[in-house]
């Protein structure tokens, strides 16, 4: 009978956190200050513009060791 109890009061403190926890990410929340829509597109684009910029730089160097490979091994 002990151990029924004191899972029950386990839960309960459990739920007690969960919602507490929860209240406390919706205040924190509250306080963030959101970009506008054109902050968001600017940041966005570049964004991809660097991706791009990236991706670029990756398939020039793969390009550039696989062709000295290809030399290299005949």
């Amino acid at each position: 009978m002990g151990a029924e109890k004191k899972q029950k009061n386990t839960s309960g403190q459990k739920s007690e956190k969960a919602s507490e926890y929860f209240r406390g990410v919706i205040s924190e929340l509250k306080k963030v200050q959101w970009p506008d829509r054109q902050q968001l597109l600017t940041y966005t684009g570049v964004v991809l513009v660097v991706v791009a910029i990236v991706a670029v730089m990756l398939w020039v160097v793969d390009s550039g060791l696989s062709f000295v490979m290809t030399k290299m091994l005949g």
